[in-house]
């Protein structure tokens, strides 16, 4: 692929009523790229050229055009050429066959946008098909969805659409207190109690796990390096898993009774370790090391 000038890169995402434009764009999202269905072609030039004047704040915009009957083949032609003068754009066609787009449609029991205009849902199916003739022929992207489900899906287009930069799961990992409540919506959690609390060790209290000393009190605790090298081993394949189930972002909760010196030092510990991991991008938080 040619990189142009700005950099931009515009991805045209149309195809098939129920052929799956809501999990690709769902999927580039993910991916960081900046959606927007629906948007009136007309627009989309106004869009780009607001983003590149933006300084790269968009560099990666996705326009999901949903034809709906109307012929829209030689007004997506001619945008593409117009904007193709300053970015990478590129059409991306989704299609399935009509045995499958016609179960589809019947196990979600809503009408084919053309269903009214053609009297029946497989011929509303065939005048699609018919209209979009032209346009899949010109598209640079045919993705053939009929043998996937919404997880083959979102993989295919991941693998297409991500970069060497993108991760696989972007797992957050908080430190936390039990005294003010455990956080109700993380995925993982973990209780450090079983260590001794540096909390009574008075040179330690004032301190949090952030300092060098509670970190090399609590690391050096029996059962502490174990238990790390184990639970890292642990969700090795859980994260890896997570990723094969297109699962993007996931959390685990580190826990201690007051959130200021184990749970603080363990959880920073466990982000270093899983950054290391295979498509992992983590990010770390203390919720309660401010309370008193």
């Amino acid at each position: 692929m040619n990189e142009q000038a700005s950099g931009q890169e515009i991805l045209i995402v149309t195809g098939m009523s129920g052929a799956g434009r809501s999990t690709v764009a769902n999927t580039l999202e993910d991916l960081g790229w900046y959606v927007v269905d629906n948007l009136p072609l007309s627009m989309l030039k106004t869009l780009a050229d607001m983003a590149d004047r933006s300084g790269g704040a968009l560099p990666r915009i996705v326009a999901v055009v949903d034809v709906r009957g109307r012929d829209l083949t030689g007004e997506i032609q001619e945008t593409v050429l117009e904007l193709r003068g300053n970015a990478t754009v590129r059409i991306v066609f989704l299609d399935a066959t009509d045995e499958i787009l016609v179960r589809r449609y019947e196990s979600v029991r809503r009408p084919h946008p053309l269903q009214g205009e053609a009297g029946s849902l497989l011929e509303g199916i065939r005048l699609e098909r018919e209209r979009l003739q032209e346009l899949r022929a010109s598209s640079d992207v045919v993705i053939d969805t009929s043998r996937y489900n919404v997880h083959d899906l979102s993989t295919a287009t991941r693998d297409l659409f991500s970069d060497d930069n993108t991760p696989g799961l972007q797992l957050s990992v908080v430190s936390f207190g039990f005294k003010y409540g455990a956080p109700t919506d993380v995925d993982l959690m973990v209780d450090m109690r079983f260590l001794p609390n540096p909390f009574w060790v008075p040179e330690l209290r004032p301190l949090t796990g952030v300092d060098p000393e509670v970190k090399d009190y609590v690391m050096s605790r029996d059962g502490a390096a174990e238990f790390l090298d184990h639970y890292v081993a642990a969700l090795t394949p859980v994260l890896a898993g997570f990723q094969r189930e297109n699962k993007r972002h996931a959390s685990l909760a580190v826990g201690c009774t007051g959130g200021k010196h184990r749970s603080v030092a363990t959880a920073r510990e466990l982000a270093d370790r899983l950054a290391g991991l295979p498509g992992v991008s983590v990010s770390l938080r203390h919720r309660d090391l401010g309370r008193e």
